[in-house]
């Protein structure tokens, strides 16, 4: 399927690793130019270069989003650089275990900028372009938000923000023609997962027990499926799903879980 994004300028934050980066080269296969914003340079360079050297291109905007003026800055150097934007992929952010018995106003607040606040500012900052593009946005969000997990209020809270932006802006979009869809993420294998199981005191045992509960082929989901969704979802392809909060997870969430090992 020919997902028209050829040549399209699509942000991505936090599209130096994980899930980021599995989206940046599914969009950079399609023909798209995908824009890493992170907050390392060498490591969000490392990803461009990599696609430079297959013929693809892409840029980089190294930008620390907890910092509120960061997000203004980022988009400036895109339309600087690009003079449009296609689409935005809001995906930075951070499990950080600030729960509600060990947590602090401080260490709450902080983990908002990590995984909300930014969110909202890339999209406000970045909406001008898209509207003269009918771009889309689509923000990753994962299973805390549905599931609670225990000891991560922030990030549950933000998962929570994410779900509830994603309905506000399909509805005050909906006059621009720029649609917003979310991808939710349950047990998905990236390096960040993959340090998280390795704090745990049985690790392999753990990972056992976490996959076994997952219906679909009892596996992990794959960043590239997450990122062939959320391609989809910034395509003309999907042009008529807006507001949307799409489970790519194996059924993790919503089926029976008798079923994980029928």
């Amino acid at each position: 399927m020919d997902l028209q994004l050829k040549d399209k300028i699509v942000i991505v934050t936090g599209g130096a690793k994980g899930i980021g980066e599995g989206i940046v080269q599914v969009l950079a296969n399609e023909g798209a130019i995908p824009v890493i914003v992170g907050r390392n340079a060498e490591d969000n360079q490392k990803v461009v270069d990599q696609l430079s050297a297959q013929g693809k291109e892409a840029f980089q905007v190294a930008a620390e989003l907890t910092q509120p003026e960061a997000s203004e800055q980022a988009v400036a150097a895109i339309l600087a650089k690009y003079g449009r934007i296609d689409g935005l992929v809001n995906n930075a952010g951070v499990n950080d275990g600030v729960g509600l018995e060990n947590g602090s106003y401080e260490g709450f607040i902080a983990s908002l900028h990590k995984n909300v606040v930014h969110y909202y500012l890339m999209a406000h900052y970045a909406l001008p372009a898209l509207k003269a593009s009918k771009g889309s946005i689509v923000n990753i969000s994962s299973k805390t938000a549905d599931t609670g997990q225990g000891g991560t209020s922030a990030y549950a809270a933000s998962n929570g923000g994410r779900n509830a932006l994603t309905r506000e802006w399909a509805v005050e979009l909906l006059k621009y023609g720029i649609r917003v869809n979310s991808v939710i993420v349950a047990e998905c294998w990236t390096p960040l997962y993959e340090r998280w199981i390795e704090t745990l005191p049985n690790p392999k045992e753990k990972l056992e027990s976490i996959v076994a509960k997952i219906p679909l082929e009892n596996r992990m989901t794959t960043a590239e499926e997450i990122a062939n969704m959320t391609v989809f979802l910034l395509s003309q392809c999907s042009s008529h799903t807006t507001g949307q909060l799409i489970y790519v997870d194996g059924g993790y969430v919503h089926l029976d879980r008798a079923l994980a090992n029928s």
